[in-house]
């Protein structure tokens, strides 16, 4: 199969399966703009099951095909995109990366698809040391605003599997002035689940920002935060303390 077809069976299927109960339910979702063809996600998968089975579809046809399929615009297609190339994911290579990381150039554009494709897909080059930690450098200064919020995003996972807490903190500290909401919201949540892992050394890094970095990110890095351990006396402050020194 050639990535011509390949586009053209996925784009076939979706206009077959087309739902515009679905668009509506998703669409207040995506304030910026959902693009949708309003096929489920049940349906959807089923479809990408089918596709990988399929001997003629390969991680070559599947990477040629996600360029014209995430440059479309239309969400099941990047979906389609992200969902086959991770069925490949045993081979991916720096090479992959590359071609991955060009999908933020034409076409994502959207909170939904940064999430999946950094938790199913570019954490995975991360963790599995395909690429380095500045492989994504770059990334911080993106012109594609959901490439910058990728950083802290695809940080969560390497965190949590004991990345260096203080060198993964130096590495989103250049994004902590970005204007953009959907960075801060993305900052917030890294900051939150590090401060999970480490409190100390999280704690300090938000009351180092708390005079210059947008409010929203502290909003978002303490708003689920409501256990803590009273009994620690060694802790200078409590994320809640901390919360109120900040905000």
């Amino acid at each position: 199969m050639k990535a011509k077809e390949l586009c053209e069976d996925i784009r076939s299927y979706c206009r077959e399966n087309a739902d515009e109960a679905v668009v509506k339910k998703y669409s207040k979702y995506f304030k910026e703009g959902y693009d949708a063809y309003g096929v489920s996600r049940e349906l959807l998968a089923d479809k990408v099951k089918s596709l990988l089975s399929d001997k003629d579809v390969d991680m070559k046809v599947v990477l040629n095909a996600s360029r014209r399929l995430v440059k479309s615009g239309k969400y099941e297609e990047t979906s389609f995109a992200i969902r086959l190339l991770k069925g490949f994911s045993q081979q991916f290579d720096a090479g992959t990366f590359a071609q991955l990381e060009k999908w933020f150039e034409i076409g994502i554009i959207n909170w939904a698809h940064t999430y999946v494709i950094c938790g199913d897909l570019i954490s995975q080059f991360l963790e599995r040391e395909i690429v380095p930690l500045q492989a994504i450098s770059d990334w911080r200064t993106a012109t594609n605003k959901f490439q910058r919020r990728a950083v802290p995003v695809v940080l969560i996972k390497p965190l949590k599997s004991g990345g260096d807490h203080a060198r993964l903190l130096a590495f989103i500290e250049p994004l902590m002035l970005d204007g953009e909401r959907v960075v801060h919201q993305g900052l917030g949540w890294f900051l939150r689940e590090a401060w999970k892992l480490d409190r100390k050394q999280t704690e300090a890094f938000l009351l180092k920002w708390k005079n210059d970095a947008p409010r929203l990110i502290f909003q978002y890095a303490t708003e689920k935060t409501t256990s803590f351990n009273s009994r620690s006396k060694d802790m200078n402050l409590s994320l809640r303390q901390v919360r109120m020194n900040i905000l």
